[in-house]
């Protein structure tokens, strides 16, 4: 995986990163609260928007890799690459994830910090891969 880079677009942020795999879950959290702290924002509002159609964001827990595993495991099994799809490009299946894990998230800013419960982490979810991708921040509140 390359850095990953930000960049400031008004008051919206623009989180690039390049995945290396068809199917990954980055965990983007670190990277978000850096961007909140840059802002001096004590209190407030980050929302998280995936402007892709075969990529999604989550949260769940980040303090064991095996979830991630499990996660992957199961959603292939469930959702699997080749299973006569009608779409030409082959990648419905990419689709179909994307769409179960939703394309944003809402987390409140608290103390210069995102407010998550203690095991959880931010992910963004790569189903069709390896790909340059972004995120949008649009983060709001008070000093």
């Amino acid at each position: 995986m390359q850095q990953d880079q930000s960049a400031k677009t008004g008051s919206m942020h623009v989180l690039e990163l390049k995945t290396s795999q068809q199917i990954q879950f980055l965990d983007i959290t670190s990277q978000i609260n850096t961007i909140i702290n840059e802002q001096t924002i004590s209190e407030g509002i980050c929302y998280i928007f995936v402007p892709h159609t075969t990529a999604g964001i989550t949260i769940n827990e980040h303090a064991d890799p095996s979830v991630v595993k499990d996660m992957i495991r199961e959603l292939n099994k469930v959702i699997p690459f080749n299973d006569n799809y009608s779409h030409l490009e082959g990648n419905s299946a990419a689709h179909i994830k994307a769409s179960l894990m939703g394309a944003s998230q809402t987390v409140f800013i608290y103390g210069g910090r995102l407010i998550l419960g203690s095991w959880q982490g931010i992910y963004f979810c790569e189903f069709d891969g390896p790909r340059q991708r972004k995120i949008l921040l649009k983060i709001t509140g008070q000093n």
